[in-house]
């Protein structure tokens, strides 16, 4: 562990002279590899004890005790070099934790599926388990997130079995090829308007995005003179992966899974959803005289620098500089000042949203306040249905 935490970076400029950087959460990144494996945490202490209720401390763990740790241990805003970065993104123990994530994700899935079909719970402790081991199989959409702007075959594929956990097969084609080019639009299913809570906005995005998904490959595979349904189709390899692993676990572990895998595909997708919706919330790129939309700028997400969530996330939340310069990885992402900040790190933030006049009442004005908006509604991607309310409320 010491010779992972002191590594360091050099390099002697002409000009700048000795550049040294050191990247100080450089051994937190192995708490990403702890993430997926939580729910674990929470069969074990059954075992021990025998109470079901200890099946709901994982939960607890990810949207009660790391938003407090974010809390506590505040934010880190500082950024390598940029004449160190070519170095630092050419350091594979960087890359290595995201291969390693990949299985994490099967393993806990699997496990969970067994404990499942192998001890009597009762129903409550079964759904609860279901909704564990959806949201963090969510996480798999996650590492494959980072790994889908990756051009590296291996990266690629990995980036399809990721996604084969949470059955979200086309996130990749939707998100790289739909998502990044109309983000903070009213175009983009993936982009939350102002006054549009959560769950309106779930029934927009996934079947949004589903649709978009499937037009976009299927656009890519015609220009090549293929069929849709065709082997090369990326969408259908990763949907293939999930359908061999959920039918695997039926033959398995019996019927139980039936309603296992159901509700944990949804809160699964939901996860997602829950990402998204926080990461533009009411952000808008302007349109151009040529009817255009301006390129996308980090002023455009929502981003966090607060550790905690940030190091098993991958930098998630480091979304503001994602969005701008999607090639960069995970690592090298920056911090920008005067771009939109919340209030805490993602998980803190999925609370505020799950109850939405909650969120409102923290983000509407935060969302005003922007240098950038400065309370001009003009300047906001505004929810149709509540156009009316909100310029009312707001006018002032």
């Amino acid at each position: 562990m010491d010779e992972v935490s002191m590594r360091s970076y050099s390099l002697l400029d002409k000009e700048l002279g000795l550049i040294e950087y050191r990247d100080k959460k450089r051994w937190l990144w192995t708490l990403s590899l702890v993430l997926p494996l939580l729910p674990l945490l929470g069969v074990v202490l059954f075992l021990q004890s025998g109470a079901e209720w200890m099946l709901a401390l994982p939960l607890l763990a990810a949207y009660i005790f790391i938003p407090l740790l974010d809390w506590l241990w505040g934010i880190d805003t500082n950024n390598p070099p940029e004449e160190i970065v070519p170095q630092l993104e050419e350091d594979q123990y960087y890359r290595r934790l995201t291969y390693v994530t990949v299985p994490l994700h099967f393993l806990t899935l699997i496990l969970l599926a067994w404990f499942v079909s192998a001890y009597e719970l009762s129903l409550v402790a079964m759904g609860l388990l279901a909704i564990t081991a959806g949201l963090f199989s969510g996480l798999g959409v996650n590492t494959a997130h980072e790994l889908g702007h990756k051009k590296t075959r291996l990266e690629q594929n990995l980036a399809k079995w990721a996604l084969a956990v949470p059955a979200y097969g086309h996130f990749c084609v939707e998100h790289n090829r739909g998502h990044h080019r109309f983000v903070a639009t009213p175009e983009d299913p993936a982009s939350a308007r102002m006054g549009e809570n959560i769950y309106r906005f779930m029934l927009r995005e996934i079947p949004g995005g589903w649709r978009r998904a499937w037009a976009t490959e299927a656009d890519r595979l015609q220009r090549k003179g293929l069929s849709r349904w065709s082997a090369d189709n990326a969408i259908l390899q990763s949907y293939t992966i999930s359908l061999v692993l959920q039918v695997g676990l039926i033959w398995a572990f019996g019927w139980i899974m039936l309603p296992f895998l159901l509700i944990h595909n949804v809160f699964a997708w939901f996860q997602l959803t829950s990402a998204n919706y926080i990461e533009h919330y009411g952000l808008l790129r302007e349109k151009q005289a040529d009817g255009s939309h301006e390129r996308c700028q980090p002023h455009h997400s929502w981003n966090a620098n607060y550790i905690v969530s940030n190091v098993v996330l991958f930098h998630l939340e480091r979304h503001s500089d994602h969005h701008a310069n999607s090639h960069r990885r995970y690592q090298s992402l920056r911090h920008f000042d005067d771009i939109p900040q919340l209030p805490n790190g993602y998980f803190g933030c999925y609370l505020l949203a799950y109850v939405p006049w909650f969120w409102y009442r923290v983000m509407d004005p935060r969302l005003l306040a922007l240098p950038h908006i400065q309370g001009d509604m003009n300047k906001v991607n505004l929810d149709p249905r509540q156009r009316e309310n909100l310029l009312a409320r707001y006018a002032s």
